[in-house]
Parts: structure tokens; C-alpha cells; sequence
């Protein structure tokens, strides 16, 4: 944590523009990553493509170079320091997240490259065992690809049907056309918490209560909603929750699967290797206990450290104080497009996080990003 941070957080509010009044002071904040201090084609640097990946802050990039500077050791394997140092720091990072999510324990957390392995991960193992011919899963119309092609994949597999819940002209789910969509022979609802596209803030909690309600479980994409809202897991009541951390200000390739402790120690390996297995001989091999079991081979240990450093940061801010203010920018900047003639914004639910797609009449998407990059 940067000092000009806890500078900012002191600081009275006061506005960066008309009607936008924040709960700290931005510019401050923004001196706490380093990528924002050069200039491109000649311009300060702004960045707004955090839809696609967020900006690490110095306390995030700190954390892995002390990592590797001071106590680069494996995990779960050695009894000298480094290895005890190293692990202690990868399991406080599984508390973070824990904490973060409100999980009910450390175990229902599991480490995987991002987003994308941990729904790979639910649909290879829960999916491979739970899905059989002529079963169902239901999605949404505004899935990204990483929570479609899976479980496309599993129904080639298997020779299930994927069934696709509608949305409105605004972006909305048609909540009654989902409810429709749940039968005898759904085996699990995959749905994205908030859209990447569109800004939409699906009604999850409904939605696993309709799920429930006919014993189905479901599964929530949050990586865009875990950096701009509060997530209960408990609350949600959600089977699985996926998740990655570039998205909070953490590293790459690193992200996690939340699932209730009953699910995954019903659900096979996804991986063979080490610290995966309690023993191994050429007989017979236990596995070990979760989230071990899912979590073959050396991780990616800085990365898993940064993402705690990650937490520590947005806690630090107040994920309340960020979600105030990226409201404001959301309703100012929504104002500002709508009143550019030609351009039409795509996705006007009534709850969106801060997310705002637009196209412009006659002009390729494309032309328009390249135009704006300069």
C-alpha cells in the first residue's frame, strides 16, 4: 500500500468534474501505478480496457518481487524456511480470499490459472460426472466465450443440450424465460454474474433460488463483478463461483474457484500430479484432500502472493467507496456518449456495473479503438 494512498483515503472529498464527488481522491490514488506516470503518443496514458485486464498497483508488484528477492521456494513440499515462508504466504493469500468472497472455509477456495480453467475445471470434473445423454445446461445470451464453449464441449461429449436464456433489448435477462428453460433434465446453470459487454448485473441471487428450487446447481462467472461489487458467496448461495485476479488489480494467470465443500470432495481430480495425492504407488494412488486435490503440480506461487497484496489493496480503498464512485463515472460518462450524435450504446440495463459499449454509426469498431488510441 502506497502511502499517497492512505494520503487520498484522508483527504476530504472533492470532485474531479461536474456532479462527480468521490469518497477519496483519485489522483492521489492514481500515482500508486506506476504504468499510469508515462505518456503514449505523446499524451498521459488513459486507460480504459480494464474490462479486458486491470493495472497493478506498487503494493501488488512489491509483493512479487519480495517473493522472489527474499523467499523463492516451493510449497507444501520442505520443512526449511523458505518453503515455510513461502507456504504461509500462499495460505494467507487462500484466506484472503476466502474473507473476500465470505466463504465458508479456506478449503472451498481453489487456485487455478483464472476465469477460464476454473470453469473448464467445474465442467470436466462435476460436469463429466453429473451430465449424462439427453441432459441439459442452461446459460445466458450474454455469456462470454469462456462460460459457452465449455460446456459446448461437454454436450458434444455427452450429447446434451445446451439450452440459452434470452435477454431484453436493454441487455436484461427475460428472468421468465429462464425460469421456463429449467426442467427435469437440467443438470446445472452456468451464468454470468456481471456481463463484459453489456455492464449487466445479472439477478444471481434469484437465479440459484429458482435453480435450487428444482435441486440444480449453479455456477457464476464473476470476473467482471468481483472487482466492482461486493460478493457473498454465502448470501449468493451459489454452488460454484469463478473468478480471476487481473481482474482486482492482481497478477496474471492466476485465479480462483470457489465451491461449496460438499461438491468438490464429490468431484474427481482434474489434473494428475504432484501435491495433488496423499500417496502414490504403482498400485494405487489416495488423492489428497481439497483444495489439493485440484491443485496439481508447483503453482504459480508470486503470482498467488500478488493476488493477496491484491485484496489487501482493494480492502484498503473500500470495494464500497470504489463501487460509489465508478457509479458516478458510469452515469456521467453514459450521459456524455448518449450525446455524441451517431453513436448508440449497447447495453442499457437498469443494473450495471461500470461497463459502457458503444458503436458509432458508419465506423468500424476497430477504426473507432485505433482513433481513440491516439
Amino acid at each position: 500500500m502506497g502511502a499517497s494512498t492512505r494520503e487520498a483515503l484522508s483527504t476530504p472529498p472533492r470532485g474531479l468534474g461536474k456532479g462527480l464527488v468521490h469518497a477519496f481522491d483519485v489522483e492521489r490514488i492514481r500515482q500508486d501505478f506506476p504504468i499510469l506516470h508515462q505518456k503514449v503518443h505523446g499524451k498521459p496514458l488513459v486507460y480504459l480496457d480494464n474490462a479486458a485486464t486491470s493495472q497493478k498497483p506498487v503494493a501488488v508488484i512489491e509483493a512479487e518481487d519480495r517473493f522472489y528477492r527474499e523467499y523463492n521456494s516451493n510449497i507444501h513440499r520442505g520443512v526449511h524456511e523458505l518453503s515455510e515462508r513461502a507456504t504461509r504466504a500462499y495460505e494467507e493469500a487462500r484466506g484472503k480470499v476466502q474473507h473476500l468472497l465470505n466463504a465458508a472455509e479456506a478449503r472451498e477456495i481453489v487456485f487455478v490459472r483464472g476465469t477460464t480453467e476454473a470453469i473448464n475445471l467445474v465442467a470436466a470434473t462435476y460436469g463429466r460426472k453429473s451430465v449424462q445423454a439427453g441432459d441439459e445446461i442452461v446459460i445466458t445470451a450474454m455469456e462470454h466465450h469462456s462460460n459457452i464453449v465449455p460446456w459446448q464441449m461437454l454436450c458434444e461429449e455427452k450429447g446434451a443440450r445446451l439450452r440459452v436464456a434470452p435477454i431484453n433489448d436493454d441487455g436484461e435477462l427475460i428472468f421468465e424465460e429462464f425460469e421456463k428453460l429449467l426442467g427435469p433434465r437440467t443438470r446445472l446453470v452456468a451464468v454470468t454474474h456481471v456481463s463484459n459487454v453489456l455492464g449487466t448485473i445479472n439477478p444471481v441471487g434469484e437465479m440459484v433460488e429458482a435453480a435450487h428450487r428444482r435441486n440444480v446447481p449453479v455456477l457464476v462467472d464473476g470476473a467482471q463483478a468481483a472487482p466492482h461489487l461486493t460478493v457473498d458467496v454465502e448470501k449468493l448461495d451459489c454452488d460454484f463461483y469463478a473468478l480471476s485476479s487481473h481482474k482486482i488489480f492482481g497478477p496474471t494467470g492466476i485465479g480462483v474457484l470457489y465451491g461449496k465443500a460438499k461438491l468438490l470432495e464429490a468431484m474427481p481430480p482434474y489434473q494428475g500430479g504432484g501435491d495433488m495425492i496423499s500417496s502414490v504407488s504403482f498400485a494405487k494412488t489416495l488423492y489428497n484432500v481439497v483444495p489439493y486435490k485440484f491443485e496439481a503440480g508447483t503453482p504459480n506461487i508470486a503470482a498467488t502472493i500478488g493476488l493477496g497484496a491484491a485484496i489487501d489493496y482493494l480492502n484498503h480503498l473500500g470495494l464500497a467507496n470504489v463501487a460509489r464512485y465508478e457509479e458516478e463515472l458510469l452515469q456521467h460518462a453514459t450521459g456524455v456518449i448518449s450525446g455524441i450524435p451517431g453513436v448508440r450504446i449497447i447495453g442499457t440495463a437498469k443494473r450495471k456495473a461500470g461497463v459502457i459499449s458503444f458503436v458509432l454509426e458508419g465506423v468500424h469498431a476497430h477504426d473507432v479503438g485505433t482513433v481513440l488510441d491516439q
